[in-house]
């Protein structure tokens, strides 16, 4: 099959409808019929879930399987899970498979988790997870960006959701960008599956438009309760209008005897590969239990208190509110600004849409805060079957309201048959903004919220830009204009002390009507010793202030500074690489690589360490000299990936200073010793989620590298020479990104335990913008000439996955989200078995790639080498692994794909 499929809309067109266009023609769409999720499966056809979990890899859907497991067992939710990839691209704690076979594994697991919730519908994307990522930009395009979102909608179309949790989709600070784009996908899947406009080819395959009713995601950012009232307690959000709806943890299962956070560990427990069995069980103490947090991303229907019960966050959707308008009731409010100015006015339409019956009565209420006004309910009559009626309120904003508050407008419908109601998300904004220019990934970011009219989700994305120790830089300033008239903006920076602008105020003259200019500012770090990274105050970072002021109204934003150390190395005459510090080898001062970043805290003895870096003209020269107190795993020389999970380091290089993720740097694993017969072997080394993967010989073959390990053990010692020929671009000797990074591990079960560094930050591994700097005087600068990054781009595949053939020769949801061939694509008429094989005779109805294989009901017992047929019929013998006892029961699997899609099949061996 085809990893391309034909698109006729661009991606840019599918978000640039505005937040109207967006809501609204997925409105119109919906299923307003009144019944039930069962009865409208029965009517017709297929799968019909109540929710849908849309994440990046297995296991990221974990944190909320108590709450979907209660769900199910007193309410009769059915969930699903889409999980964008199989996670091949992550550790193995329990053997050496990586790549494709341990994406297999990993989605066993994820099935024998998710199970314990009642969960039987886990739909893998077939995209390829690649190394560990910070870029969501990085990952859309790995992935294939409208091809996977495609794929995502099929299957929401396919199974018809109620309501979709996903990830965190904002590019806050450390979110892996793998989770962030799956999130993305998970946005726009719930505004553009209604539309007819949006692949519209699926429409062929038999599916029909279907918009989702509410989108959720899974955790805030706040403070919750533990415990039997925490869910009536109610979270605390950091942003003013956010929603969080809760489940607690605590409640006990009848279906399996215990409480459903203890099951929860069992679900946990089954992520084995990624060490997650060593995890202690969750606190008996039921005050100390916590509530699963679901934060409203939007809902088009009304919406319960949410400190109401376990289950408000279903509530309006799948599920009735008691005394609420009938379920399949719309209510949804809109307006075409997000960020409204004060002194100025806003029109919010609230539509309300009746279900399969109509809604007699009907006045609707818009309340805003304290200090705005609005005009009073309007009566808007009857609302027809299946017909939605819309009251529009001016709202108007106070001339003395502070920019930079998230507020919530709520609408209140009342009828004959009930009342419920809905809210908007607002920002009050200046009427000129001012802020430090965000980076390329933060403003496309920025961007995509912006024409997707989903702006609330920018609340907690933060401008944060690095600049080294001691150093100065140029930063634009980008003033924007909130008025519908030219502006001149008078713009202030606010500094903490050891930092200075040039200039600190500046007016930028003639902003364009609702549009933005740019000036530049020259910011210095004038204090070298204050700390660096992690080690200052507020994770590392400096508050920074810029306000802008027009007419009278000054808005003020904060920003914030990265200081990041810096070494300005000197020239060596002469390096040997021996694992020794030979006189004069390593001139210069060193820099102290024990800080922690990630991890249980350790103290000097248990975790720490010193590096020194020099050069000459051909070549980058460490030595890192690491003291630890107990020897981690020693894993086999072939096991040279993943070193998390052992004693290891990285060095780290961004040639030119300018990455914004790591496919353009280079990044060297080692560990420091092996497991040979018995015995310590020596070092290996490879390369990680950087610009070229792979065994250092392969990858980097110029490169050396000695390592020794003390006797009695005490630490060890790492020394490498990077030629510069080897890194994925040319130098900039002024401001190479670099950093030294120690992974420490004292137990023998693969789990790592702290993580020290030289610059740290929580996740800096995936941000080269972080990393420090590192100065090479008197070097000729490198050309400039990038690299192409070679990117894993081999995943595990829904057609070759017996766990997923099985379930989709049951729900005839397409494998791998690919269209479905249809059931006159594949027929199995006949199994049987003798001796060592099994005789099968298949149909095949169209030309295609078929594979077939035999399960025992745990695992794959035997399989037939990928073949291509034609159409008609034939018989084949699928050998039977050697242990399978005779009389085991065994399932045939079979897979057909070709350029159209794919089709699955089953049956029972005799």
């Amino acid at each position: 099959m085809s990893q391309q499929s034909t698109l006729t809309v661009s991606r840019r067109r599918l978000l640039q409808g505005t937040a109207v266009l967006g809501l609204a023609a997925g409105a119109t769409a919906l299923d307003l019929t009144e019944l039930t999720p069962t009865e409208r499966a029965l009517a017709d056809g297929g799968v019909d879930l109540d929710i849908l979990y849309i994440g990046a890899h297995p296991d990221d859907e974990a944190w909320t399987l108590a709450a979907f497991g209660q769900w199910n067992e007193y309410e009769g939710q059915q969930a699903g899970v889409i999980t964008i990839t199989r996670g091949e691209g992550g550790g193995n704690a329990v053997g050496l498979e990586e790549g494709p076979p341990l994406g297999l594994i990993r989605e066993g697991e994820e099935r024998t988790a998710v199970g314990f919730a009642g969960i039987e519908h886990v739909f893998n994307l077939d995209a390829v997870d690649f190394f560990y990522t910070l870029s969501a930009p990085l990952s859309y395009d790995v992935w294939g960006g409208q091809n996977v979102l495609s794929r995502v909608i099929r299957v929401v179309r396919a199974t018809r959701p109620d309501v979709i949790v996903t990830m965190n989709p904002s590019a806050v600070q450390g979110n892996h960008g793998n989770h962030q784009q799956a999130a993305m996908f998970a946005v726009e899947a719930y505004l553009l599956a209604g539309r007819e406009d949006v692949f519209p080819e699926h429409f062929d395959e038999g599916l029909k438009p279907f918009s989702p009713r509410r989108l959720l995601r899974s955790g805030s950012d706040g403070q919750g309760p533990t415990g039997p009232d925490a869910v009536s307690t109610g979270y605390t959000p950091v942003i003013a209008s956010d929603v969080v709806f809760g489940a607690w943890n605590g409640t006990e299962s009848r279906r399996h005897g215990k409480r459903w956070s203890a099951v929860r560990d069992d679900s946990i427990h089954a992520y084995r590969t990624q060490g997650w069995h060593v995890f202690p069980p969750t606190t008996s103490d039921p005050a100390k239990i916590p509530a699963a947090w679901f934060t409203l991303i939007d809902s088009r229907t009304p919406l319960a208190d949410p400190t109401s019960s376990d289950t408000a966050a279903l509530q309006g959707a799948t599920l009735p509110i008691e005394g609420g308008l009938p379920l399949g009731t719309t209510l949804e409010l809109r307006s075409e600004l997000f960020a409204v100015r004060p002194g100025a006015s806003v029109d919010v339409d609230v539509v309300i849409g009746a279900p399969g019956s109509a809604l007699p009565g009907v006045s609707v209420a818009l309340e805003v805060p304290e200090g705005w006004s609005v005009g009073r309910a309007q009566n808007v009559g009857t609302v027809p079957a299946k017909q939605s009626r819309t009251a529009t309120f001016t709202v108007q904003v106070p001339a003395d309201a502070a920019p930079g508050q998230h507020v919530l407008l709520r609408a209140r419908a009342t009828s004959k048959k009930g009342s419920g109601e809905n809210v908007l998300p607002l920002r009050t904004a200046g009427i000129v903004e001012a802020g430090i220019a965000d980076r390329p990934e933060i403003a496309a970011f920025l961007q995509w919220t912006e024409e997707l009219g989903m702006q609330r989700l920018d609340a907690l994305v933060p401008t944060r830009r690095s600049l080294g120790q001691g150093r100065a830089e140029e930063f634009g300033i980008v003033v924007r204009n909130n008025s519908e008239e030219v502006r001149d903006a008078e713009v202030t920076l606010e500094l903490p002390e050891g930092f200075a602008a040039d200039p600190p105020q500046l007016l930028v003259e003639g902003v364009p009507a609702l549009g933005e200019a740019t000036a530049t500012v020259r910011i210095e770090n004038t204090d070298p010793s204050l700390p660096t990274a992690n080690r200052a105050p507020d994770g590392g970072v400096y508050a920074v202030t810029v306000t802008a002021a027009a007419g009278g109204v000054s808005a003020p934003r904060a920003q914030g500074l990265h200081l990041v150390p810096r070494l300005v190395a000197t020239r060596t005459e002469g390096v040997e690489v021996d694992a020794q510090r030979g006189t004069g080898e390593y001139p210069g001062d060193p820099i102290d690589i024990g800080t922690l970043w990630e991890g249980q805290a350790v103290t000097p003895e248990d975790a720490s360490g010193t590096t020194w870096v020099t050069y000459d003209d051909t070549a980058l020269h460490v030595f890192v000299q690491v003291t630890d107190d107990v020897l981690g795993t020693l894993l086999p020389p072939e096991d040279n990936k993943q070193r998390f999970r052992t004693d290891s380091i990285e060095i780290m290089i961004d040639p030119r200073g300018t990455s914004d993720n790591t496919a353009t740097t280079f990044i060297l694993g080692a560990l420091p010793g092996t497991a040979v017969d018995g015995g310590i072997g020596g070092p290996v080394a490879g390369r990680d989620h950087d610009n070229r993967q792979g065994p250092i010989d392969q990858v980097a073959p110029s490169v050396r590298i000695a390592a020794k390990i003390s006797d009695p053990y005490e630490g060890y010692v790492v020394e490498t020479t990077i030629p510069f020929a080897e890194l994925p671009d040319g130098i900039d000797p002024t401001k190479v990104g670099f950093n030294v990074v120690v992974y420490d591990s004292d137990t023998q079960d693969n789990t790592g335990q702290s993580r020290i560094g030289w610059s740290t930050f929580p996740g800096v591994q995936a941000d080269p913008f972080r990393w420090g700097v590192l100065e090479l005087p008197g070097l000729a600068p490198g050309p400039d000439a990038p690299v192409e990054p070679r990117i894993p781009d081999t995943s595990a595949r829904s057609v070759e996955s017996v766990q997923s053939i099985l379930q989709a020769a049951a729900d005839e949801v397409g494998l791998g989200g690919f269209p479905w061939l249809g059931s006159g694509a594949l027929r199995l008429d006949q199994a049987s078995r003798r001796g060592g094989e099994v005789s099968v005779r298949i149909r095949t109805g169209e030309a295609g790639t078929l594979r077939a294989y035999l399960w025992d009901g745990e695992k794959r017992v035997g399989a037939l080498d990928a073949q291509d047929v034609g159409a008609g019929r034939s018989t084949y013998a699928i050998p039977v692994d050697a242990d399978v006892p005779a009389g085991t029961s065994l399932t045939v699997a079979v897979s057909l794909e070709n350029d159209h899609g794919a089709v699955a099949g089953t049956v029972a061996v005799k």
